[in-house]
C-alpha cells in the first residue's frame, strides 16, 4: 500500500496532468477533475485491488465506473499514471481520432475504461449490474461507482438506489462527489439536494460521510470504513465533500471552471502552485 506522502505527490502530478491537458485543446472540464483528484489517486493506488493486466469482465479484481464522465481528464491522468496506458498518450486528449476523448468512450478499446460515460445518471445504473454479475459468479471483489451530486437530479439515479438496497447489493461502494457546484451555478440554486444523508438512509443504504474529501488520511479512512461494512445485505454510499478545483486557488469554491480551460497565464499560475511532479509528459 502506497503511503500519504506518495500518493500526494501523485496527487500533485495528476493536477499538473488536468491543467495541461485541458489547456492544450482549449476545452474540458478541469473544476470537478481537479476536486477529485485526491479521491481517485487513492482509490486506485491504494484501495482497489487490481489485477496487472486489464480485462473488461473484471474477474476476481474490484472494478470502477466513474458515471460524471466529463471529468475525464482526472480519470486519464490516474489510469495512466498508474499504468493502464503510456503517459505520453495524455497529450492526445481530445484529439481527433484519439481514444481520450472528452467523455469516456468504449469503442476504441482504452484499458480501464469499462464504459462510455458522461450522459449524467446512468453510470450508477451499470456499476449496480456489474455488482449483481460478481455476485452469480461468486467473485468476491467490490464494485465502485463516483458520481457527481448534480447528477443526482436525474430520476433513474432515484430507481437504482431504490433496487440496489430491495435486491441486497451489498457489493457496492457509490461515491458521491458533493463540492455543490454544477454547469449553471450551486447544486443548492439550480436544484436542492436536501439532505442526502437522510436520502440515502431512507432507501436503506449505510451512509458514510467524508467532509474533508481532499484530505488522502481522510479518504483512506472512509473508504476503509466502507469496505468493512460491505457484504451485510446493504449497498454503501460515502458522501464525500470535495472543493471544486481543488489545489489551483483561482478555480476553486466556484461554478466558473466546471468547463472551462486555462489561457496561458492561468496555466502557468496553476502550474506554479503544483510544482513538485514525478514527470510531465
Amino acid at each position: 500500500m502506497i503511503d500519504t506522502k506518495s500518493l500526494e505527490k501523485i496527487t500533485i502530478q495528476t493536477r499538473r496532468d488536468i491543467l495541461r491537458m485541458v489547456h492544450k485543446v482549449n476545452s474540458g472540464h478541469p473544476g470537478g477533475s481537479l476536486g477529485c483528484a485526491e479521491f481517485l489517486v487513492t482509490l486506485f493506488n491504494s484501495e482497489m485491488k487490481r489485477n496487472k493486466d486489464f480485462s473488461m469482465d473484471g474477474k476476481d479484481e474490484d472494478i470502477f465506473f466513474l458515471s460524471n464522465g466529463h471529468i475525464s481528464p482526472v480519470f486519464y491522468s490516474v489510469l495512466a499514471r498508474c499504468g493502464y496506458f503510456e503517459v505520453n498518450e495524455l497529450n492526445t486528449f481530445r484529439l481527433i481520432n484519439s481514444r481520450l476523448q472528452g467523455h469516456p468512450t468504449t469503442h476504441e478499446g482504452l484499458p480501464g475504461v469499462r464504459i462510455a460515460s458522461g450522459s449524467l445518471g446512468q453510470g450508477l445504473s451499470v456499476a449496480i449490474g456489474a455488482a449483481l454479475s460478481k455476485k452469480l459468479n461468486k467473485d468476491k471483489n467490490l464494485v465502485y461507482c463516483l458520481m457527481g451530486d448534480g447528477e443526482l437530479q436525474e430520476g433513474q439515479n432515484w430507481e437504482a438506489i431504490m433496487y440496489a438496497s430491495a435486491n441486497k447489493v451489498d457489493n457496492i461502494i457509490v461515491t458521491v462527489d458533493l463540492n455543490g457546484q454544477q454547469i449553471d451555478g450551486s447544486t443548492e440554486n439550480v436544484l436542492s439536494l436536501g439532505n442526502l444523508k437522510s436520502k440515502f438512509n431512507a432507501f436503506d443504504w449505510e451512509v458514510i460521510e467524508c467532509f474533508e474529501g481532499n484530505k488522502i488520511d481522510k479518504i483512506k479512512s472512509s473508504l476503509k470504513e466502507a469496505k468493512e461494512i460491505c457484504f451485510n445485505n446493504k449497498p454503501v454510499c460515502i458522501l464525500l465533500k470535495t472543493i471544486m478545483g481543488n489545489g489551483v486557488d483561482f478555480m476553486m469554491h466556484t461554478h466558473e471552471w466546471h468547463g472551462k480551460a486555462p489561457n496561458d497565464d492561468q496555466l502557468m499560475i496553476g502550474l506554479n502552485q503544483n510544482e513538485e511532479t514525478l514527470g510531465d509528459y
